[in-house]
């Protein structure tokens, strides 16, 4: 038997100096036939893929987009998203991703934040959108157009009705006014011969992606071509095969996720591999598509991998095509890990579920387990020409190994900053003595002699909820408008499904009572500001919360007494 030496992944790689749309017209160039990605049975090669872009380039260039300019992609993984991001690259703008689940207040920020002229939305979601873009005209004067999306129009034929008749009927409408137009419409007619040769900048903001405030705001990250590029050559590295050419990705982490962009998609198209894409999530589409497609890479977040284990569309199905599971989004348990290994091994998966961590400050991943060593609780270790380091929490003081402290980082994937935002970017990116700027993540842990990373827990309060961050104070801030309130704590609950979900205790003003109504009435608040992912699954009423010294709500204390609960017989399901 062949005695394999331990992969090893280098320490030092070399960049090459191009724009995103670049590297794809790159692996154009060297494979034109291969399939670049797969949208229900749909395959566009990479050739086809550089006309669409250049087609979508012309129509933005034609609108009056230029470089530096922003365009918002409000979508899910369709392939108007993918031909959209690359073509808003193609002419030197910035592609500023939002979800498409975001309330409308939160489009409203993000659209007045970037300065966006330009959205680009589906038709489900075009009324939400659409008082989005009515509120920007009538608080700045700023005309935003909006360009909506049907799924159905890259669909074969008869998904494409079965698709309309299920789902898409009640939105063909829409755009209903002027200047409000369809990406078809919006496509046709552009002339590519005129777009400007756009050259690689290496601190050129090219894509902002938001990440919540602990204070209640969102925040937008500015990421660089640089950024992504380094990232999908290190993820190549790290992952420890010689090339993706040929190989397949199970792309269902969306698109306005670091996670989801810049490894589900940007990372796999840069090495010529296939997206499958898929737009929305449900386990059985997901164990469908694992089952009919095949895919050699999947990577996801915890809970998408935990549901895995229970899917009967799975039952005896042979996953050894399998190439790599990588997991990110949120703290994989060492129960769960060996649960997922188990389950791959029982289906003849020659591999290990492996863990990531990283924050969309530095795109997404920036560590990962090796592929040939696991170290119990470690997070793995750093992404080539990237170095952590731990330090005193509220310092710059470089702690020794097994030291716990803060954990910080510094590489060519860490962004420029926070948009219009130079206080907190202060606060996160600092220049220590060796020169080089360094990304402050808000976490707690410890590295080994070895360099391996061993995440503790956050500092900052955040939630992750089905791989979603939510932020408490953000939920706080908006139930706490609300006249009947006098204060509120919004904590994370552990849950079987979704590893966490919201919880919110309330504390009303006299002589108000806490009944369903209120419940409904709070919820129907909240839905106006705060994504759908991030609603509370529970509303608790209480006469007072627990304090701490200085007279702030100790929510420590409330997640201490829901872990209770549940260890007591209390439901994990919300």
């Amino acid at each position: 038997m062949e005695n394999k030496q331990p992969y090893r992944q280098r320490d030092h790689l070399e960049y090459p100096k191009k724009t995103m749309f670049q590297l794809i017209e790159y692996r154009r160039d060297q494979i034109p036939e291969e399939p670049a990605y797969e949208f229900y049975g749909k395959i566009v090669s990479f050739r086809k893929f550089v006309i669409r872009i250049e087609k979508a380039a012309a129509a933005f260039h034609r609108f009056g987009i230029r470089k530096g300019d922003a365009v918002t992609i409000c979508l899910p993984n369709i392939p108007q998203a993918v031909d959209s991001f690359y073509a808003i690259n193609r002419i030197g703008a910035v592609s500023n991703m939002v979800h498409p689940l975001s309330s409308e207040e939160e489009i409203l920020f993000s659209l007045k934040l970037s300065e966006s002229r330009l959205i680009i939305a589906p038709d489900l979601f075009y009324e939400k959108v659409k008082k989005a873009v009515d509120r920007v005209k009538a608080e700045t004067g700023v005309l935003v157009t909006i360009v909506v999306c049907r799924m159905q129009s890259e669909l074969f034929p008869h998904l494409a009705l079965a698709y309309t008749m299920a789902k898409g009927k009640d939105f063909l409408k829409f755009p209903d006014e002027e200047p409000h137009v369809l990406w078809t419409d919006f496509l046709r007619g552009a002339d590519s011969t005129k777009l400007p040769q756009i050259d690689f900048e290496q601190d050129r903001t090219s894509v902002i992606l938001y990440s919540g405030g602990t204070s209640g705001t969102p925040k937008g990250i500015c990421l660089t071509d640089l950024n992504f590029n380094a990232l999908a050559y290190q993820c190549l590295e790290a992952i420890g095969v010689e090339r993706m050419q040929g190989l397949k990705m199970l792309s269902c982490m969306p698109m306005f996720h670091g996670f989801g962009l810049g490894v589900n998609i940007h990372t796999v198209l840069v090495h010529g591999a296939r997206c499958i894409l898929m737009p929305t999530f449900t386990m059985d589409s997901y164990g469908k598509m694992l089952k009919k497609k095949k895919p050699n890479f999947l990577a996801g977040v915890p809970t998408i991998f935990e549901a895995l284990l229970h899917l009967d569309a799975l039952n005896g199905v042979d996953l050894s095509f399998l190439v790599g599971m990588f997991c990110g989004g949120d703290s994989l348990s060492i129960e769960l890990k060996k649960k997922i290994d188990t389950f791959l091994k029982e289906h003849n998966a020659h591999i290990q579920v492996r863990e990531g961590y990283g924050l969309t400050e530095c795109v997404t991943a920036s560590c990962l387990t090796p592929r040939d060593e696991y170290r119990e609780g470690s997070i793995g270790i750093p992404f080539p020409d990237t170095e952590y380091a731990i330090v005193k929490p509220g310092t710059d003081d470089v702690l020794p190994f097994g030291e716990e402290g803060e954990i910080i980082l510094t590489g060519p994937s860490v962004m420029n900053g926070y948009l219009k935002n130079p206080e907190e970017t202060r606060d996160t990116l600092r220049t220590l003595s060796d020169g080089r700027i360094w990304l402050y993540t808000g976490d707690l842990g410890s590295m080994d002699k070895d360099g391996y990373v061993y995440f503790r827990q956050r500092i900052k309060r955040m939630i992750i909820t089905n791989g979603y961050n939510v932020y408490p104070g953000q939920i706080e801030n908006v139930i706490d408008s609300c006249p009947d309130v006098a204060y509120s704590c919004v904590i994370g609950v552990p849950d079987q499904k979704r590893m966490h979900r919201v919880r919110a205790y309330v504390v009303l003003k006299d002589g108000v009572e806490g009944t369903e109504d209120t419940k409904e009435m709070l919820l129907e608040r909240m839905r106006q500001k705060v994504a759908a992912y991030a609603l509370p699954r529970e509303i608790y009423f209480r006469d007072s919360l627990p304090k701490t010294l200085v007279g702030k709500v100790a929510y420590r204390m409330l997640e201490e007494e829901a872990a209770k609960e549940i260890q007591n017989g209390g439901s994990t399901n919300g």
